[in-house]
């Protein structure tokens, strides 16, 4: 069966009390992660409560002891690439090897406006991108001194010590749906592949582009692990159910066109399956409803056995 762990979105009303219950929660109702976005605000007004993501995940390293975790994902429009393979590998040592780190392009336009960093055009952002992640992994990866000369970062002989322990440590996982650019430095650089908010069947195809890429780079398709993050909808029963689905505004055919999880229980359950069929290994459920923890536990029961 697919792998189940949680996904909070860390600029939507999260503080340090809201975190730290349902990190707790998470571990010990049995999901095997938990991932957050990481936004300094939402797309739209108002601004809400919004935990940064670095600091989170060090409480997160040192209070759990089971659960996987990571950034989904970390944007390297606002984030220098050295200080991110900085921190994920002392997080990751801190945590005895749990976390995943997450990298994206950056898409947020509000945030980047207001805070002052430049989201660049697509083309450019893609080009700083490629870069970042190169520089994340010859740093996380390379025995020797990295040295490096692009238009947005410079390395001269440069080491982080002390070094990862094991060989591809931290995993990297790079999310995004772009079928050239995305999935191409995704066979070439990372440990995992994160699709967000698609259907199994958009999926799919996604997924067999990327086996094809990662042959014609030398790898081998089970080298790079298949996750998804999608929007999730859960009602103990019917009319909870519709109560949420109502209150969000969607209708039948939105629900399609994203294939947002939605259900109870079994329904859930069933959907779950049509990914795993479509190459799914582990699928990060979007948890909205940060003050919820007895849904949260319905969820766990109806879903993990």
């Amino acid at each position: 069966m697919v792998e189940v762990a949680i996904f909070l979105e860390g600029q939507n009303g999260l503080n340090w009390e809201k975190w730290k219950r349902i990190a707790r929660a998470t571990e010990d109702l049995g999901f095997v992660g938990l991932y957050r976005s990481d936004h300094f605000t939402n797309m739209q007004p108002p601004d809400i409560d919004s935990l940064e993501l670095w600091v989170s995940l060090a409480w997160l390293a040192d209070n759990t002891s089971k659960i996987e975790f990571g950034p989904l994902v970390t944007p390297l429009s606002f984030r220098n690439p050295v200080f991110t393979a900085r921190t994920a590998k002392d997080v990751d040592a801190l945590s005895n090897g749990r976390l995943t780190l997450g990298l994206g392009a950056g898409w947020q336009e509000r945030e980047h406006d207001m805070f002052g960093f430049e989201l660049l055009e697509p083309g450019p952002r893609f080009d700083r991108f490629e870069e970042g992640v190169e520089v994340v992994y010859r740093l996380l990866r390379e025995p020797e001194p990295v040295s490096f000369a692009g238009e947005y970062s410079r390395l001269q002989g440069a080491s982080l010590l002390p070094r990862p322990v094991g060989a591809r440590r931290p995993p990297i996982m790079i999310g995004g749906r772009g079928w050239n650019r995305t999935l191409r430095l995704t066979a070439r650089y990372a440990d995992e592949w994160n699709c967000g908010f698609r259907s199994p069947k958009v999926f799919a195809r996604l997924n067999s582009r990327l086996n094809s890429l990662l042959e014609e780079a030398g790898r081998s398709p089970t080298e790079v692990r298949r996750s998804l993050a999608n929007t999730t909808i859960f009602g103990r029963d019917d009319h909870e159910l519709r109560r949420k689905i109502e209150a969000r505004g969607l209708t039948p055919d939105r629900l399609a066109q994203f294939g947002i999880i939605h259900g109870t229980g079994s329904q859930i359950v069933e959907q779950l399956g049509l990914y795993q069929e479509a190459g799914v290994q582990r699928v990060m459920l979007q948890w909205l409803e940060l003050d919820d923890l007895d849904g949260l536990a319905a969820l766990a029961e109806a879903v993990l056995p």
